[in-house]
């Protein structure tokens, strides 16, 4: 079965699997609200699954778990889980995520099923590809865009960088949370 759904999987089929990358790079808020990078390290795992029906609406996808070490620490500083879906009739990626902060996003955008690199886009706002925090980040630090840039290599890993624009209470420029990494497949 799980090779029936990989063939339904569009630019997602490569991305089935288990990941790990060790030379992440991460430039965020630091506790005094200014700037801090850190190095880590990553793994993610995408389990395929599907279909999923909305009526006329078909997907297939990746259920997906995301964890984050510094490098030279044990606990994690980022989680995530969520899914990657298929819509193959629309040509759309979709990436729904939570993370444990309080902040779930989907975004997405138009994808030609053979792709090795596509982006997707959400919007605080947007009742479609869109962003909900709680409370306390909605006030100090809101995420106002999140973009995610995907590319598939092929030596057996992928790459991508992704920008979360935050609107930090106090500052009047947007903050950009950027992280990239260049992940390996492990299984």
């Amino acid at each position: 079965m799980t090779d029936e759904i990989i063939k339904n999987l569009g630019p997602l089929a490569p991305l089935a699997g288990i990941w790990e990358g060790v030379k992440g790079d991460d430039t965020a808020p630091a506790d005094d609200r200014g700037t801090e990078t850190n190095k880590f390290r990553e793994r993610m795992t995408f389990e395929p699954m599907g279909p999923v029906n909305n009526h006329e609406q078909v997907l297939y996808g990746l259920r997906y778990a995301t964890t984050a070490w510094r490098l030279g620490e044990d606990n994690p500083f980022h989680e995530e889980l969520g899914y990657w879906l298929w819509d193959a009739q629309a040509k759309q990626v979709l990436r729904c995520f939570i993370v444990p902060r309080g902040v779930t996003v989907i975004a997405g955008g138009m994808v030609a099923p053979d792709a090795k690199s596509f982006e997707l886009a959400a919007d605080a706002g947007s009742e479609t590809y869109g962003i909900c925090s709680n409370q306390f980040l909605d006030e100090e630090f809101k995420t106002v865009r999140y973009e995610l840039k995907v590319t598939i290599h092929d030596d057996q890993s992928f790459s991508y960088e992704e920008d979360t624009q935050l609107q930090i209470k106090g500052r009047k420029d947007l903050f950009h949370h950027i992280d990239k990494n260049t992940l390996k497949r492990t299984a």
